[in-house]
């Protein structure tokens, strides 16, 4: 069957379990199943139960071992469509909605949801300005704004007006490549300093606008600084391509998601940033859907998240 092209042919065709266990088995395994256990190849394939057992530790396996999947009851013909509309909707996808399409509780879908952002993330060492384009960086603030907090909440956490209230993410924009952002505790010179250092190759060249926390940068990097009191852009100098990513972020928060606690910030963030390296390919050539889905899901091995740590019980915030 050929791979499908809309949302309409992936539910179709990710209708049948063993599709689902087929497709995840083929991404994650180029030469064939092995073994977790012990990475041995030889097994036997248990079709009633739909999984395979090794022949060298007799250890029985699933395609969700793992991976995010691991240890779900919800079938992969509900992860994989659930995956689909995650990263192919441009603002992303809501927990209600999950909930509605896929037939499962809100609250199911909110965790699916928190799993499958999991996957979306890169975390490639790989430093941005290697091949010679200028790297944006800037800043925004993220949150509601004090003078809307109820009074009594805004006395006990002691918010002035202003951006305090807000959580802050940094991003790194390599003009015509990739994006990488942060969620950083505060807004301060020694943090968005090595923010930038352990993204950016030394030497590259940076833009930033004026703010003072960016004024050491000239020591290791080409330092380039555009005053947005007086212009947006001058000749190629601007933060106009990161200015774009915040465009499309904050679209997705405010109209998808409409609340988010700075707890799951660095997951939505990742998620948008999924997307926003994913539209073209190396030659520039735009990525369908499809494909699109299977780098998320050639993604989903070797990530765990446990409902303790998205609800905060095993402290895994980002800061």
């Amino acid at each position: 069957m050929e791979q499908p092209k809309t949302l309409q042919n992936a539910i179709k065709h990710f209708s049948d379990e063993q599709v689902c266990i087929d497709a995840v088995a083929k991404l994650r395994w180029a030469d064939g199943p092995e073994c977790p256990a012990c990475g041995h190849k030889e097994h036997y394939y248990l079709k009633t139960q739909r999984r395979w057992k090794c022949k060298e530790c007799y250890k029985q396996f699933t395609v969700k071992l793992g991976t995010v999947f691991e240890d779900s009851p919800i079938s992969l013909t509900k992860w994989l469509p659930a995956l689909w509309m995650l990263v192919n909707c441009r603002n992303g996808v809501s927990s209600y909605e999950i909930a509605r399409d896929l037939g499962v509780s809100q609250k199911a879908g909110w965790f699916m949801l928190q799993r499958l952002r999991l996957a979306l993330q890169n975390g490639s060492i790989m430093k941005l300005g290697g091949s010679g384009s200028p790297v944006e960086v800037d800043e925004t603030f993220i949150g509601g704004k004090a003078r809307n907090m109820h009074k009594a909440r805004r006395l006990r956490m002691k918010v002035r007006e202003h951006n305090w209230s807000k959580t802050v993410v940094m991003g790194m924009l390599e003009r015509g490549g990739k994006v990488k952002t942060a969620v950083i505790a505060e807004r301060k010179k020694l943090i968005v300093e090595q923010v930038v250092r352990e993204n950016i190759m030394p030497g590259a060249e940076v833009h930033t606008d004026e703010f003072p926390g960016y004024m050491s940068l000239s020591e290791q990097y080409a330092h380039k600084i555009i005053n947005h009191l007086e212009h947006y852009v001058d000749g190629k100098i601007h933060t106009q391509g990161i200015e774009n990513f915040w465009s499309c972020l904050k679209r997705g928060l405010n109209g998808t998601y409409l609340a988010v606690e700075p707890f799951h910030l660095f997951r939505y963030v990742d998620e948008q940033a999924f997307r926003f390296n994913n539209r073209k390919d190396a030659d520039g050539k735009k990525l369908s859907d499809a494909e699109r889905f299977n780098i998320a899901l050639t993604q989903v091995a070797g990530k765990r998240l446990t409902f303790a740590e998205v609800t905060g019980k095993d402290d895994a915030r980002p800061f």
